[in-house]
């Protein structure tokens, strides 16, 4: 009995177990089930969202397509323009590159000029003229400074200039205040301060007022030394676009000169002339001769790219550095490769302009008869006109631009 008791209560604990399996086997399926339709669902609205995006989207340009098309919504010109609006921005904006460039250029010259100053104060040294800060607010504005290299002894030519290419009394002060071009002769001292040849220039000076005496001794081989100095002083006393050197044996239009420098105004750093590359002269004796030669390497080589020295022009910021370098700029023999050699390094664009150096009739007349008026005139035989106190009436006679070519140009 005990045994059967036991057997049909062990039978009874296993109908109980099959029916627990079986409520198990039935959750386990919903729970499968669920879970698969809540994955599902999940699912759904994870890519629901971008579809209804994309609907609305789509519904809202089809709602505004009427619109478009009728045109009577004002918004849609604004629409179609912009196009054309963001074009004129871009193109303004090229435009102004080279004035802002130009004006970053200026003030970074400004910022060397007064760290220059305030290394000068803060040693205990003075400050040098050439380092103060030009109040250039107060000062007028000019287009170019002419500077016309000349010597004590080159009174006959100086006289010649004076009767033909460069204008005189009332009209070089009119051309100052019209054209914003300043003219003037460039000189220094003699070896003997205050000898008749100093005041031989003060009397010629006090008759005609267009000398400018630059603290400097002269020499034919201080000619770079001058050529700095002259850059200092003339971009200290006028604040001009343009600083130009000439010769006093080179016939020059300075109407052709104004138009000319005018069209790269918008340039930050322009050193514009004839340029060339000429031969590195060793040997002593020789005119032109190099004493640094070797430092251009192998006999024979020639100098590196630069404007010939009869006439060139610096930009306004070129001649700020040459100011506020001067003491540090190598000076080799011949004043232009100086001038060139100052450049090297520095992000300056170098124009070659081949009306800077015409020759002497007939080539200069053929020019302004074809219409292309020259800049300057000189014989390359003599690096200037050959006995140009003689033939500078005639050259200006057939080669010159005419006096209402220079009044009634516009820079």
């Amino acid at each position: 009995m005990s045994w059967k008791s036991r057997g049909g209560g062990g039978g009874g604990g296993g109908e109980a177990a099959a029916s627990k399996s079986a409520v198990s086997r039935k959750w386990t399926l919903l729970f499968c089930i669920g879970c698969f339709c809540a994955g599902m669902l999940f699912s759904d609205r994870r890519w629901s969202v971008p579809e209804i995006k994309e609907v609305s989207r789509t519904t809202r340009v089809d709602n505004e397509t009427p619109k478009l098309v009728s045109g009577c919504d004002s918004t849609i010109k604004d629409v179609e323009h912009e196009p054309k609006d963001v074009y004129g921005e871009v193109s303004k904006t090229h435009h102004a590159m080279p004035t802002l460039d130009k004006k970053i250029s200026n003030l970074e010259m400004e910022l060397a000029a007064a760290r220059a100053a305030q290394e000068s104060i803060l040693s205990g040294s003075p400050i040098a003229e050439n380092l103060r800060i030009p109040e250039t607010r107060n000062k007028r504005k000019y287009l170019m400074v002419v500077g016309i290299n000349t010597a004590f002894s080159s009174r006959k030519r100086r006289d010649s200039v004076r009767a033909t290419w460069m204008p005189q009394a009332d009209k070089r002060k009119q051309l100052e205040e019209e054209k914003g071009i300043v003219v003037r002769f460039v000189i220094g001292h003699s070896a003997t301060s205050g000898g008749i040849l100093d005041r031989a220039i003060e009397a010629e000076e006090k008759r005609h007022g267009d000398i400018m005496r630059l603290d400097h001794v002269e020499g034919y081989l201080e000619l770079s030394a001058k050529t700095k100095i002259f850059f200092a002083t003339a971009v200290a006393s006028w604040d001009a676009d343009f600083y130009v050197k000439v010769d006093d044996d080179v016939h020059v239009n300075i109407g052709t000169l104004g138009a000319t420098l005018a069209r790269h105004r918008s340039k930050p750093r322009v050193y514009i002339g004839c340029m060339k590359s000429g031969p590195v002269i060793a040997q002593k004796g020789v005119r032109y001769h190099e004493p640094e030669y070797w430092k251009f390497g192998a006999e024979g080589n020639k100098y590196f790219r630069h404007a010939t020295g009869q006439l060139y022009a610096i930009s306004k910021d070129l001649a700020n550095y040459i100011s506020n370098n001067q003491h540090v700029l190598h000076k080799y023999a011949n004043e232009d490769v100086s001038l060139g050699s100052w450049f090297i390094g520095l992000d300056v664009e170098q124009i070659d302009d081949r009306r800077l150096c015409c020759g002497t009739p007939p080539d200069c007349e053929w020019k302004a008869q074809a219409g292309n008026v020259c800049v300057a005139s000189f014989d390359w035989s003599c690096s200037g006109i050959c006995k140009s106190s003689e033939r500078i009436k005639e050259v200006h006679k057939r080669c010159g631009e005419g006096e209402n070519a220079l009044w009634n140009a516009a820079f």
